[in-house]
């Protein structure tokens, strides 16, 4: 009986291929992931649509309707439609574009000064210099937790002649100061604004450079970089996304000024009721009970808002990108 014996060329079998997924089961995992995400995101787009897009379209809705009062204003008000009128009236007041340009000038001072200051004392204190850092953190955040009418204030109290102790120190040393004057007023509501709002932000950069790399440091010391050296070119650079956050939050923050105003000019005649956008916002509906104005000053405030909030960020983005840097 003979074998045949197997060739010699026979290739050697292959091992199987994995099976693929079929693709019920496929279908299943990604409905399963789609039905998770939703979950997920529920909650958001139900604040986004309750406190953001509702808002948002009545005050669309009212900014085209006016209240009209036939017969010499002795008939009943009617609701009309008026169009553009609102939007055209609030564009060409004069109160209106001057809230706009207060608020651009206490842009240009408070943004940088907040910025370049909590950065600062979050670079101090993560340095090592200052003892005692959970005290220091506690001292500087502490007037963030007095809400913003108690602190203006406390303020108000401390800018008013014949109350304020300040003012009487500085008078012991033939010294005197208007807080309230009309060059001195705008300087005084950014240092109520950085008193209230600097600690928060030196928290949020101090918690962004506990997240850098100690290694990167301790090569920048080996390189021969001093304290300040490595603050400004290793540590700055790699928290640059936590200083475009808050300079984009303090700029809408910044853009909606109400409260500190709004107390100040209980003690100054320097404030007109219509002082920011926002204060004119609220003399239009609540003084003039005209909802239309207000509803269409309140869209170009936030119109101005969101272009502002874009231009940084796209501002931001393209100093970021690889063609940028490549030049």
């Amino acid at each position: 009986m003979t074998t045949t014996a197997p060739s010699a060329t026979t290739a050697p079998a292959e091992k199987a291929a994995p099976a693929a997924r079929p693709r019920s089961t496929r279908r299943g995992a990604r409905r399963r992931e789609l039905g998770a995400a939703s979950v997920l995101m529920t909650p958001f787009f139900a604040l986004l649509v309750t406190v953001f897009l509702i808002p948002v379209g009545t005050a669309v809705w009212l900014s085209f309707f006016s209240q009209d009062e036939p017969g010499l204003g002795f008939g009943p008000e009617h609701t009309v439609f008026v169009g553009l009128r609102s939007y055209a009236a609030v564009l060409t007041d004069p109160t209106f574009l001057g809230g706009l340009g207060t608020v651009a000038l206490y842009c240009l001072i408070y943004i940088p000064l907040m910025v370049i200051g909590s950065l600062g004392l979050a670079l101090l204190l993560d340095s090592g210099v200052v003892r005692l850092r959970s005290w220091a953190q506690l001292a500087l955040f502490l007037p963030h937790a007095v809400p913003g009418i108690i602190a203006a204030l406390i303020w108000l109290y401390l800018y008013t002649p014949g109350l304020s102790p300040i003012i009487e120190l500085f008078a012991k040393g033939d010294i005197t100061i208007d807080f309230l004057g009309v060059h001195t007023v705008l300087p005084a509501i950014v240092n109520i604004s950085l008193w209230s709002n600097l600690g928060y932000n030196m928290v949020v950069f101090y918690a962004a450079l506990q997240a850098v790399p100690r290694e990167v440091i301790e090569a920048s010391v080996v390189d021969g970089a001093g304290p300040v050296r490595s603050a400004l070119q290793v540590k700055t650079p790699l928290v640059r996304p936590s200083i475009v956050m808050v300079a984009i939050f303090t700029l809408i923050w910044a853009l909606q000024l109400f409260t500190e105003p709004k107390l100040l000019s209980l003690a100054t005649p320097m404030i007109s009721q219509r002082y920011s956008p926002s204060m004119y916002i609220y003399d239009a509906a609540f003084t003039r009970n005209n909802y239309g104005m207000a509803a269409a000053a309140s869209v170009v405030l936030l119109v101005v808002t969101i272009a502002l909030s874009y231009g940084v960020t796209r501002w931001t983005n393209r100093a970021d990108s690889p063609e940028e840097n490549a030049r």
